[in-house]
């Protein structure tokens, strides 16, 4: 079955805004260059969806979608911190490439005066975290390095860690600090394996089993 004429505007709406975002930049991004790359009256871009911020999220919630489903994937297989890191690593090569950090960052940075913006950007960010956080359980939940370092914190830090680490990728034109720092990355998650171990824990005798000493 065929799509609407509206759901169809929409859809070729969102795929212009997801391109002219992430080439163009929030500032230069409007209804005129959004519908301009999408063919269509810059008009629509308001009667669709009432403004050129709320397209901009859509674009984003499109994006985020396929990206979840993706690392999902990605994820599932991995057993062990190493194991981990080296998925982190092609997941961010993959985000480069296919641009969904520069819609996440160009974002970000424009909510910085925009307060309604903020808000919306917020409420995105939580699914994210929670994913890290439930992957990060499951790879070291129990473990002395989740005692000391609880996966919900260590899911912020990883948030924040991605997200500056494609800001600076525009300014690190071969990328080469950003590969050592996976790199650095990918040296030490080995060195921690002592840290993601579950050892059993040791259970303590019924009082009337214990003997008093002497």
């Amino acid at each position: 079955m065929s799509r609407q004429p509206g759901a169809e505007t929409r859809e070729r709406l969102v795929e212009a805004a997801s391109l002219v975002l992430r080439t163009e930049g929030y500032a230069g991004t409007s209804a005129r260059s959004i519908a301009k790359a999408a063919e269509v009256n810059s008009a629509l871009v308001f009667y669709h969806f009432g403004g050129v911020d709320p397209l901009l999220l859509a674009a984003l919630d499109r994006s985020s979608e396929q990206r979840m489903a993706t690392y999902r994937e990605a994820v599932a297989g991995a057993r062990t911190l190493e194991e981990l890191v080296e998925v982190a690593n092609g997941i961010y090569r993959a985000d480069l490439e296919g641009g969904h950090i520069t819609l996440f960052s160009e974002l970000v940075g424009a909510s910085i005066a925009r307060p309604e913006l903020k808000e919306e950007i917020v409420k995105r960010s939580e699914p994210w975290i929670d994913f890290v956080e439930q992957t990060l359980e499951r790879v070291i939940g129990g473990s002395p390095l989740a005692r000391l370092l609880p996966p919900r914190d260590l899911a912020y830090a990883a948030i924040t860690f991605y997200l500056g680490v494609n800001l600076f990728t525009h300014l690190d034109a071969d990328r080469s600090r950003t590969e050592a720092l996976f790199g650095l990355a990918g040296r030490v998650a080995p060195r921690a394996r002592l840290l993601t171990m579950r050892f059993p824990r040791r259970r303590t005798p019924p009082a009337g089993d214990r003997h008093p000493e002497g």
